[in-house]
Formats: C-alpha cells, sequence, structure tokens
C-alpha cells in the first residue's frame, strides 16, 4: 500500500522520482551503441536460470553440514498438543514483546527520512511511543485482540534433509514428514541438521507453535477500513500484526523455559530478536523451510481449530494476525539463507 503511495507521489510530481539502479553486465557480453565492437569486462554473475538450476536440487541433494548433535535431548513436559488457557495470556505482557522498530519502521512507516538520528528518536519519544501507549491501552480494554496459543511437543528423527515426526504413544509410527533445503554452497546448512540423525540410535524433540490474535482482530480491522477510517486502520492492524509475532516471540520464551533452556536468554527483551538464546523459531514461507504448503501437516499436528485457526486455499493463516512455527532446542539452529546470492 505504501509503495503504490510513493509511486503515485512520484506520478504526481509530488516527490522526485528515485532513479533506476544500473544493472552489472555480465562478462563478455557485447554492448550496443558507440561501443558495440568492445566486451564489457568484470566479474560474472549468476543467471536466474542458473540460480534455479543449484537450487531445484536443494530439497533432495545432501552434504554433511559440520553440524554436531546437541549435547543433551531435552525433556518436554508433555508430549502431544496442548491449548494454553486464556487466564494464561495477559496481553498486556504479551505487547512487552512487540518489536517497536518493525512495528514503527515497517507496519506504521515512521521512517527517518531526513530527520537527523537525534530528530528522529526525539520524534519517537514524543510522538510514536505515546500514541502506542494509548492503543495498548485501548486494545486492552475494548478486547479487540484476544491472544490464543496451541503447542506441543513430539519424538523425532532427522534423516538426510528430511524431519520425521513420531507419534508419542507409537514411536515406531510416523506422522508426518517436512523436508526442508539445504544451502547449495557455503555451510550446507539444513534444518534436519539441528535434529538427531536416524542412526544415532536416540530420538530428539521437536516442538511446534501456533498463535493468534483472533478473528476479533481482523473483524475490527475490517471496521475500520470500511469506515474509512485509514488512519486508524493502519495503526491498528500494524498493531495486530506485530502483535502476533510478539505473542509467538512471548510464547517460545515459555517453551524455552519448560525444555530447560532459558538460562540462555538475553535479559533484554529487545536482545531476543536478535536470537540471543538458544535454539529458534522458524516459520513456514521464510528461507530455511519455505513450502508454505507444509503449514496443513503443523495444523493437524496442533488441532488448530481448538483455537479458531485454518488455511485458506493458499495455504495462510486464517486469520491473518497468526503465526506458526517449528521449534528448534540446538544451540546451533540460527536463522540462515538457502538461496544462492552469487
Amino acid at each position: 500500500a505504501f509503495s503504490g503511495l510513493h509511486i503515485m507521489d512520484e506520478l504526481t510530481g509530488r516527490a522526485k522520482a528515485k532513479p533506476m539502479t544500473k544493472v552489472p553486465v555480465a562478462e563478455g557480453v557485447a554492448v550496443s551503441g558507440a561501443g558495440a565492437n568492445k566486451r564489457i569486462v568484470s566479474h560474472r554473475r549468476m543467471t536466474r536460470a542458473e540460480k534455479e538450476e543449484l537450487l531445484k536440487h536443494a530439497f533432495t541433494e545432501y552434504a554433511d553440514s559440520g553440524v554436531e548433535p546437541a549435547p543433551d535431548v531435552p525433556t518436554p513436559p508433555f508430549w502431544g498438543p496442548a491449548v494454553v488457557t486464556p487466564d494464561e495470556l495477559d496481553l498486556g505482557t504479551v505487547l512487552q514483546y512487540v518489536n517497536k522498530k518493525a512495528l514503527y519502521r515497517l507496519q506504521w512507516q515512521y521512517r527517518q527520512g531526513k530527520r537527523s538520528a537525534e530528530a528522529y528518536e526525539r520524534f519517537l519519544t514524543e510522538t510514536v511511543e505515546p500514541r502506542f501507549r494509548e492503543m495498548v491501552q485501548k486494545v486492552r480494554t475494548d478486547g479487540s485482540l484476544e491472544p490464543r496459543v496451541v503447542y506441543g511437543y513430539w519424538p523425532c528423527y532427522s534423516e538426510r534433509n528430511t524431519l520425521v515426526v513420531l507419534d508419542p504413544d507409537d514411536r515406531s509410527t510416523e506422522l508426518c514428514r517436512f523436508d526442508f533445503p539445504r544451502q547449495p554452497g557455503g555451510r550446507r546448512l539444513c534444518m534436519a541438521d539441528f535434529f538427531r540423525k536416524r542412526d544415532s540410535g536416540e530420538l530428539d524433540v521437536v516442538g511446534f507453535s501456533l498463535v493468534t490474535m483472533g478473528a476479533v482482530a481482523t473483524r475490527a480491522s475490517e471496521r475500520l477500513f470500511h469506515e474509512n477510517r485509514y488512519d486508524e486502520y493502519l495503526h491498528f492492524h500494524g498493531l495486530s500484526v506485530e502483535g502476533a509475532e510478539a505473542l509467538a516471540e512471548y510464547w517460545h520464551k515459555r517453551m524455552r523455559q519448560q525444555l530447560g533452556i532459558a538460562h540462555e536468554d538475553a535479559p533484554d527483551i529487545d536482545a531476543l530478536f536478535k536470537q540471543q538464546y538458544q535454539g529458534s523459531r522458524y516459520s513456514f514461507g521464510y528461507p530455511a523451510c519455505p513450502n508454505i504448503e507444509d503449514q496443513d501437516k503443523l495444523l493437524r499436528l496442533l488441532e488448530a481449530s481448538r483455537i479458531g485457526v485454518t488455511l485458506s486455499d493458499e495455504f495462510q493463516l486464517v486469520p491473518e494476525q497468526s503465526t506458526s512455527a517449528v521449534i528448534c532446542h540446538h544451540p546451533a539452529a540460527k536463522y540462515f539463507n538457502v538461496s544462492v546470492t552469487n
């Protein structure tokens, strides 16, 4: 929406159009015009076709990334899915985990622009922060956000690039498989590397979580939009989306506590956004696990209908203000990219 507004500003002359980025030319490519008989000498970049060819095998080709097994396998407090009772989810506590940088700059579009760093910080403190506090108080009062969580733990093992999830009651029974891509170069990492291998003789544990701010948040957003209250709509919608992320961050901390690995947590909430804790929370659609179709498996494991979350035909979570995750306890598990960058 904001990109569209910026384009309209440029078209109407209200903003200066940005110059087009010059595209590097691969080595040996002829240039038309005065230099038609010359050749450009530069570092060759991979073509899109070459990158796609490398990534095509990312889900099937195996390589040893050198990731050692975690020293210990945590013992979860229970096996299978569980719904968190509403009285365990204080909205005020949850919203303390909002990533304000993402909310202010990305959702609410309060960018620094031509302001000095000092002027921008003063603007955030004097204008944006009071509005955030006001909105937090409002949603706590009017019930327009209803945090809900379902999560659980399952025995598992890895097999090449695949995570195999087992039935807690009959560990010889396979419930489902998640196939993950492996980096085509560099460390050759894959999410499956952070779980014990099948031939290790010891099962591992994987956590899954699903959180939502409820259908009430979607209805509130739609009502503001249809009433042409766009400023309120953009601010409420941004808070509801980042509120879901805050809930996921908050409950991930609770899961680390249950697994006995929270002693590695940074004391500052802002530091948690930089993964200063043991393990990781991976969501489908991101580089390490790009198959959003796998949401269907996760929702079936968690029995997601118990908190009112379903999937659209495009495997997107409904309500929109929801997010799911695979929870890994391995100390070396951090975010990584799988794409070809050369």
